[in-house]
């Protein structure tokens, strides 16, 4: 939708803060495939050395992970981010590494440490394609409002609040 001239602007904030905790639950799911990929990269790394097995679980290898920065982020300022353990795209993530046995990658074969790193990274890719749209939708709707707000001065869009 780029035509939000029938929108009020309740309706359009409305609308951004929906898109925004969409774009949150997407971009942390997005984060722990991130980090499930790189747990599966560690091992077959660890393989490919021929060093011994990591002796700690996985929730402490996650933690790691996580610990570690990969790149700049996003140039949107953060926001308090709450997500639901039972949102369908966690649950989605969730089922992927059941299917694979991600729990047990010490045990996985090559191959299936193979086909667990694609899946997790066609997963990614999606989530990372669904933020971009989502960016997108979010970027026009401040757009609009900030249009708004240069043609009709501040007093106009408090009015319309």
């Amino acid at each position: 939708m780029s035509d939000f001239s029938a929108l009020t602007l309740a309706d359009i904030r409305a609308h951004r803060s929906e898109l925004q905790r969409r774009e949150d639950v997407v971009s942390f799911v997005r984060r722990l495939a991130q980090g499930r990929i790189d747990l599966v990269r560690d091992e077959q790394r660890r393989r490919a050395s021929g060093a011994p097995a990591d002796s700690r679980d996985l929730a402490s290898r996650l933690a790691d992970v996580f610990g570690q920065q990969h790149g700049g982020g996003s140039a949107r300022p953060p926001r308090e981010t709450i997500v639901p353990t039972d949102d369908p795209l966690a649950a989605q993530l969730d089922e992927l590494c059941a299917e694979f046995n991600f729990e047990d990658l010490d045990s996985l074969s090559d191959s299936s440490l193979s086909a667990l790193d694609s899946a997790l990274s066609l997963f990614e890719q999606s989530c990372s394609r669904d933020r971009h749209e989502l960016f997108e939708q979010i970027d026009a709707l401040t757009a609009e409002l900030v249009r708004r707000l240069k043609e009709g001065g501040a007093g106009a869009v408090l009015e319309n609040r």
